[in-house]
């Protein structure tokens, strides 16, 4: 296993992140971040957090201080060009509807070759940013991996996008970075759910603290 991401892929993520991200969070949404010492800046590693928007993944990632690789439909990697830039910010195709086994699969390549993985506990957004039906799919991806789980608290993303409107309002973000979770010693289901309810567990608390 890789100690970090391609080279290539960092620079291209420290040029989006100073260029883009970073100042929309800071002066539009005026982002707060806290516990971003926490994050381990080599070895793979699984992020996992709450999701309630199209923002979650570019936010996430520019607080971890290192790129965060996340799952992307297929079909973005039939597009010239826009294939070989998500390819270089550390997207990996899955296709819709797929078996889990196939993105588990893609994940594990991913830690392989040095990245961190970024993944959604419960798999799709919640218009409350809480998780109400936990997946197991981050623990068993740990677990084969054999690599920590870091549980973050997306705070405020869910009013970024009013219902009609397709521009982003000035909502106020804060991300909180927990600490990190050993991985499964086994995929035995009763190992994967402790795990994942410790990680559900550091995330509401860390969201109960509010702005």
């Amino acid at each position: 296993m890789r100690d970090r991401e391609p080279l290539v892929s960092l620079m291209f993520y420290h040029l989006f992140k100073w260029s883009i991200v970073s100042p929309m969070l800071y002066a539009y949404f005026r982002g707060r971040i806290e516990g971003a010492e926490k994050v381990p800046q080599q070895g793979g590693l699984i992020v996992v957090a709450n999701h309630a928007s199209d923002f979650d993944p570019p936010l996430l990632s520019n607080c971890m201080r290192r790129p965060v690789s996340f799952m992307a439909k297929e079909e973005l990697f039939q597009v010239p060009v826009l294939k070989q830039a998500i390819q270089i910010y550390g997207a990996y195709p899955v296709k819709r509807g797929s078996a889990d086994r196939s993105a588990i699969r893609a994940a594990l390549a991913q830690l392989e070759a040095g990245w961190a993985v970024g993944l959604f506990v419960e798999g799709t957004r919640t218009p409350d940013e809480r998780i109400s039906n936990p997946k197991l799919g981050a623990a068993m991806i740990a677990a084969k991996a054999q690599v920590p789980l870091l549980p973050v608290s997306l705070w405020g993303t869910s009013k970024i996008i009013a219902k009609g409107s397709p521009w982003p309002r000035p909502a106020p973000v804060t991300v909180r970075i927990g600490d990190v979770i050993p991985p499964p010693s086994s995929t035995k289901k009763e190992e994967l759910t402790e795990v994942t309810n410790r990680c559900v567990e550091q995330i509401h608390r860390l969201h109960d603290l509010g702005r």
